[in-house]
């Protein structure tokens, strides 16, 4: 596997119109904003990367054999920095061939440009301020041990919920961004464990989505691979599923 570098533009990540092809939404949202003059990125037949170096991660973006290219290089390359990876489903097994690798998760990166059908409960949907922060993580905590970022964590734009009718949350969720890129992604997405099953997540779901859409055009979320509930509700909502992603962690070598 052969990999390129190319200077470290941003422009370099879109020269082969990979961001125009069903499963490069990850390029196209995750790569589009201008950054600074010394960000890594690469190129190769067929694949683009590119290093967040603040997390050690290589995005990458194509097919696979390309794409495990490129991170194999990146790696090779910058073995200090890289410690983990994003690319096309397979691009794990091939890069575990030269690599060791370790927690590896199935993902699908997912996204739409639309506002979903107005979901009954939305209504119930109210915005949560800093002084609810003690509240939403003792939520989270109980309700979503493994959830993805937290209250004050950097990035997060705005957090929701919905409360019972003794005042208490009910479920909770927040818009966050995308690292390299600032675009809008949910996350969080929360439910009282006791109360699942009568649409307060798709309530809470739907909201976030509409509000995002309507002030950033679209919206972008991680799904688990596995998560057959989840995969039926962003279909329901209008996500698009084309980005069928695998991440791992580039083991002590």
């Amino acid at each position: 596997m052969q990999s390129t570098t190319f200077p470290p533009r941003t422009a370099d990540l879109f020269t082969q119109g990979l961001e125009d092809r069903p499963g490069s939404a990850l390029l196209r949202f995750g790569a589009a904003r201008r950054r600074p003059a010394d960000r890594l990125s690469w190129s190769g037949p067929g694949a683009v990367a590119w290093l967040d170096g603040s997390r050690g991660h290589v995005w990458s973006v194509g097919k696979p054999v390309a794409a495990a290219g490129l991170v194999l290089g990146a790696a090779q390359r910058l073995p200090d920095d890289v410690k983990e990876f994003t690319g096309p489903r397979g691009t794990g097994a091939l890069v575990a061939r030269h690599l060791p690798i370790a927690d590896v998760v199935d993902w699908v990166f997912r996204w739409t440009p639309d506002e979903p059908p107005v979901h009954p409960g939305e209504e119930r949907v109210v915005e949560l301020g800093e002084r609810h922060h003690e509240e939403l993580l003792a939520f989270l905590r109980e309700h979503s041990p493994a959830h993805s970022t937290g209250p004050g964590s950097s990035g997060i734009s705005l957090w929701a919920g919905i409360r019972g009718e003794d005042g208490r949350l009910v479920a909770c969720g927040a818009l966050s961004s995308l690292r390299d890129s600032g675009a809008p992604l949910m996350a969080s997405v929360a439910t009282d464990a006791r109360q699942r099953g009568q649409g307060l997540g798709a309530a809470l779901t739907s909201w976030l989505t509409r509000y995002a859409v309507r002030r950033h055009g679209f919206c972008t979320l991680w799904q688990l691979a596995d998560n057959a509930p989840a995969e039926r509700l962003y279909t329901r909502l209008g996500y698009r599923n084309e980005d069928l992603c695998v991440a791992a962690r580039i083991a002590t070598r």
